[in-house]
């Protein structure tokens, strides 16, 4: 076994399939963590990945041959690694559809993941992603925001939409503490498998949430924050633009409780 495959339509993906894809960006993924061969909210990843198909396509894959897909290339690598789905026509970009699109899937699988320790400082950058509730690729304003924000001092960036709204970070979704209820920010953001997860989870342990608007004003009432993505649910921020956060001990715990509730589903 390696420790990392690509693969198109559940067999090896050759040059030939992989070549066209490395000049093209139209296209749409889910990225998760797989432990012990099973995946948590597998079934968020197929809505996102079918939902994402009709928006972008007009068209979707069955979910199970989607999850065939996943599972030939889950068996040829060990039980935890890091998978990669990315849904794409072969016509590429700058075409108009005629008719009922192809659709192919690419899977690739590395290593499994690790989250940063944290806690993290975050720049605040205003910015507005385009088509925020698709997962598509070929954003170049989160790794360059990344990397502005780490030339200036912090961790990594969140940002803040033409409102002087928080929505997200470059990679993660965001999560708040007001000293009783999970806060989601209320923006334009793309929903995360790993914040479905620990919204039903919270749900099932009687966890009050809450979504509401956060500024760079409001934080100052919070008391703490995270960012969450595909590695955890969970890694405290201690700063947001020039304004510290309180560490949330109890609150990391709890979402890290409701995480772990969630059962880990055989591809």
């Amino acid at each position: 076994m390696t420790s990392f495959v690509a693969h198109r339509n559940g067999l090896p993906a050759t040059a030939e399939d992989l070549t066209p894809l490395a000049f093209a960006g139209y296209a749409h993924f889910t990225a998760m963590q797989v432990r012990g061969g099973g995946v948590r909210g597998l079934d968020l990843h197929l809505e996102r990945l079918r939902t994402a198909s009709v928006e972008l396509f007009g068209a979707a894959l069955p979910d199970e041959r989607v999850r065939s897909f996943l599972r030939a290339a889950v068996q040829a690598g060990p039980a935890d690694l890091s998978l990669t789905a990315v849904v794409y026509s072969p016509s590429g970009e700058f075409t108009v559809h005629n008719g009922e699109p192809a659709l192919d899937v690419l899977v690739r699988t590395r290593p499994a993941a690790a989250a940063p320790e944290g806690p993290l400082a975050l720049a605040a950058v205003p910015h507005e992603r385009t088509l925020p509730g698709v997962k598509h690729v070929g954003e170049v304003a989160k790794t360059y925001f990344l990397r502005q924000a780490a030339a200036a001092g912090f961790d990594d960036a969140a940002f803040l939409d033409r409102a002087g709204r928080l929505s997200e970070a470059t990679i993660w979704n965001l999560a708040f503490w007001d000293g009783t209820a999970v806060v989601w920010p209320e923006a334009a953001v793309l929903g995360g498998i790993t914040m479905g997860v620990l919204k039903r989870q919270l749900d099932r342990l009687g966890v009050p949430q809450r979504v509401r608007e956060v500024t760079l004003a409001d934080l100052p009432d919070l008391a703490g924050a995270v960012v969450m993505n595909s590695w955890t649910p969970g890694v405290p921020v201690r700063r947001i633009g020039e304004v510290p956060l309180p560490s949330a001990p109890s609150f990391l715990e709890t979402l890290h409780e409701a995480y772990r509730a969630e059962p880990l589903v055989a591809l």
